[in-house]
């Protein structure tokens, strides 16, 4: 019998609802303790998940000796305290993505990983995602040959989410920090995760939150304040890794486009594939060019699904069963290519790493 993991969840927002609603599912993990600085909120948590402990101070989550585990829910400019605080009192750590807001918080939050002989796992969700897995197998057995060429977009028409998303000190930027760390993250390590080498990134700010569109509902912040918003509407990328790869990304809250559109493409020099909108494999066969639609569950990624995914294999991970698949190092590379990116478009010039 497996050891069952004990498990804190700090931050009792929107996305903690699916981390303790996975954890609730999972025979091998036990909510102990739930953390925000709200103790309305984290008390409603605690009733609807029977969790015995309530704080809203992290720092008394580290003093309690019988959690294993933290998942970390909270605003970006957090993740590095509390990840350093929680490896540092002995403790494993799923942080949401970003793993922070900086590449110097980054490189101290994987020294202290080091320090701590704990696991750090990066909610880069996606990458525990059935489609994900699936195309992972074809490029671990060299189907589609070597990926040179990846793009990604992930457009919101009307999106910004406002409150801490939309305030760039708690939250490090817009949608390339929030959305676009996703789809950058899921290219590069199908790409096998090259080294980067340069970015030359754009950012806008044009249009705003768009607080006065009627009749067209979206996602708000539970502090939505229509009157703060110093992020960016939209940015776009050209990554070049040190293995003469390309990525190619554009993101936005709001954007002047008819729809919604998030689209995920991979191209190699034996195949391609796309795992956006919908997985798709593109071969050749026999001097015919075919499209392969496999036959799965979701051809997309499944939201519930994929986290309920990550965070079982976060409990394996934690009982010494698996080592995670999106480690520190991986949370430090997205850094530098965010931040870069961020740089480039303040500077107007590539930035070289």
């Amino acid at each position: 019998m497996s050891k069952k993991i004990r498990v804190a969840v700090i931050g009792a927002g929107s996305i903690s609802e699916m981390h303790l609603k996975s954890y609730h599912n999972n025979p091998d993990a036990e909510l102990v303790a739930i953390c925000d600085l709200n103790e309305g909120r984290a008390r409603a948590k605690a009733e609807k998940y029977d969790i015995p402990n309530v704080y809203t101070d992290y720092n008394d989550v580290m003093k309690n000796p019988d959690i294993d585990a933290v998942s970390i829910c909270t605003w970006n400019n957090s993740h590095a305290p509390i990840s350093i605080a929680s490896l540092n009192a002995g403790k494993h750590v799923l942080c949401e993505k970003p793993l922070c807001k900086t590449v110097e918080e980054a490189l101290e939050v994987e020294e202290t990983v080091k320090r701590s002989g704990k696991t750090l796992q990066v909610g880069f969700v996606r990458r525990y995602a059935s489609n994900t897995r699936i195309i992972k197998q074809f490029l671990e057995n060299g189907d589609l040959g070597e990926i040179y060429y990846t793009k990604a977009s992930c457009i919101r028409k009307l999106g910004n989410p406002g409150g801490w998303f939309s305030d760039v000190e708690r939250s490090g930027g817009g949608p390339l920090i929030d959305v676009g760390v996703h789809v950058i993250d899921l290219c590069w390590y199908l790409m096998g995760r090259p080294k980067v080498k340069s970015v030359s990134g754009n950012t806008y700010r044009k249009l705003g939150n768009r607080a006065n569109v009627k009749n067209l509902a979206y996602y708000k912040a539970a502090d939505y304040d229509a009157n703060h918003n110093d992020v960016e509407d939209l940015a776009n990328a050209m990554i070049r890794f040190e293995n003469g790869a390309s990525l190619l990304v554009d993101v936005s809250f709001t954007l002047h486009a008819k729809e919604d559109e998030l689209t995920v493409k991979i191209f190699g020099d034996k195949g391609g594939a796309e795992l956006e909108p919908a997985l798709s494999i593109i071969t050749e066969k026999y001097d015919t060019i075919l499209n392969v639609t496999p036959q799965i569950n979701n051809l997309s990624f499944d939201f519930v699904q994929g986290f309920q995914d990550e965070l079982n294999y976060f409990i394996e991970v934690c009982q010494g069963g698996k080592e995670t698949l999106s480690p520190v190092q991986d949370g430090v590379e997205m850094m530098k290519i965010l931040c870069g990116i961020y740089e480039s478009a303040e500077k107007g010039t590539e930035i070289v790493f």
